[in-house]
């Protein structure tokens, strides 16, 4: 460094640069040319061009985040910094928020106010939800959540649990619950539809105002570790958010011992407590990717949602029929990848020599699984003409059909085929 230093004729002109680049979060760096003269150049924002007028050469087109490694020709980074707050007016159009907030990162970056932004969006569609609970006329007590209105009818997203009186594991009656929105207006809430297997419910609100209402995105491309803010009402403490990462896209039901027919979760890091359930999961860009359920009790850091793809099927059916039809075979399965198809060969090398596939771990007796000739140990490899290799995808397939054959192609083993037909059930309800 001090033999480049040394080129610098005008010391004070570098501490200038130094100075101009970290109170305007610019960039400067070195360029060594092949006369091995040394010169200082600059990346200076929209927000001081103008302002100071350098004689140097400027680099507009260059990233303000450059990779540390390697120099690339002849470039030494001498140091950067992100793009901080500033006054309005002081960011291009082009890397605004669609609010007009003034975001500074797009939806792949974390910037200083990308959290304070997505809960912007839609902090004000997020309401708390009440509903006295008691006993024979005698009022108990009220079960408090959180829920989101994601239609300006006055559609409200939230758990079945929070807002449903279970009596049977079965909705006994259309429940009344106190709506309380974040800028203090109150109404009284009908549920309207509520299915209990995966816990969502759909409330319905009048208003002769406008209501705000928070736009639903898709969970179909989460990965773990994207960041996530959860917001809700925890402990009737209103306007409550707080932030984490996807820590697990497709945590089964199974993986919680929870019985039952097969369901999946997004867990999260984010702080999830009693009263948050109903509320909104949301991604960076401000949009619902799923609906919060359920923590562990016993451990800090494990939240679940249900994911927001999966509830707009449910929110379909409840359109099209008034509730959830699911159909039922009578098998539990397990997702074959390439390394557990070779543990398994180790074990029986008379397993079938697949690199996907769903395996069969269990046929319920009498079911229509067990009537159409499954086998404990089929390889579904092909589900009504689709070539398949998850539970999910099976499930896809099959949608809301009951009572239509549909044709399964397995393979057992030493590779023989076997082409069965099943014709799904309706699930009962309380299962």
């Amino acid at each position: 460094m001090r033999s480049i230093l040394r080129r610098i004729h005008k010391r004070s002109s570098l501490i200038g640069a130094l100075a101009l680049a970290g109170g305007g979060s610019g960039l400067v760096y070195f360029v060594v040319g092949s006369d091995s003269r040394t010169t200082i150049s600059m990346s200076k924002p929209e927000a001081l061009h103008g302002i100071f007028s350098w004689p140097w050469r400027e680099f507009v087109s260059h990233p303000l985040f450059v990779p540390l490694g390697k120099p690339e020709s002849g470039q030494f980074q001498l140091f950067s910094s992100r793009l901080g707050d500033s006054s309005a007016g002081s960011v291009s159009e082009d890397i605004r928020s669609d609010d007009g907030t003034g975001s500074k990162c797009c939806s792949r970056c974390l910037g200083r106010d990308t959290i304070a932004n997505a809960a912007a969006r839609v902090g004000p569609s997020v309401v708390n939800l009440s509903v006295p609970q008691g006993f024979r006329g005698l009022t108990l007590g009220k079960s408090i959540g959180s829920g989101t209105i994601i239609d300006p009818d006055g559609t409200i997203l939230t758990c079945a649990h929070v807002v449903v009186d279970f009596q049977g594991m079965r909705l006994s009656s259309k429940e009344k619950v106190d709506v309380t929105l974040q800028d203090g207006r109150t109404f009284e809430g009908t549920v309207e539809n509520a299915d209990m297997h995966s816990d969502i419910a759909i409330v319905k609100i009048k208003s002769r105002t406008p209501l705000p209402t928070a736009k639903l995105g898709s969970s179909r491309m989460l990965r773990p570790g994207d960041w996530v803010i959860a917001m809700g009402c925890p402990l009737s403490l209103q306007n409550t958010i707080t932030a984490g990462i996807v820590s697990c896209v497709n945590r089964k039901s199974s993986d919680l011992g929870l019985g039952g027919m097969h369901r999946e979760y997004l867990q999260t890091d984010s702080a999830i407590n009693a009263g948050n359930s109903g509320g909104p999961l949301v991604n960076m860009d401000g949009e619902i990717i799923g609906v919060n359920i359920m923590k562990v009790v016993a451990a800090d850091g494990l939240g679940f949602a249900v994911p927001i793809d999966s509830v707009l099927k449910i929110i379909e059916h409840f359109k099209k029929r008034g509730r959830v039809i699911r159909p039922w075979l009578g098998l539990k399965m397990i997702d074959l990848n390439e390394m557990i198809v070779a543990q398994l060969k180790e074990k029986d090398p008379s397993f079938p020599d697949i690199d996907k596939g769903v395996l069969i771990h269990m046929v319920t007796p009498g079911s229509p699984a067990d009537r159409a000739g499954f086998r404990p140990g089929d390889c579904v490899i092909e589900f009504d003409g689709h070539h398949v290799g998850s539970i999910r995808e099976i499930i896809d397939i099959m949608g809301d059909r009951i009572k239509v054959p549909m044709k399964v192609v397995v393979r057992r083993a030493n590779n023989a085929f076997a082409t069965l037909i099943v014709i799904p059930e309706e699930a009962n309800p309380d299962m």
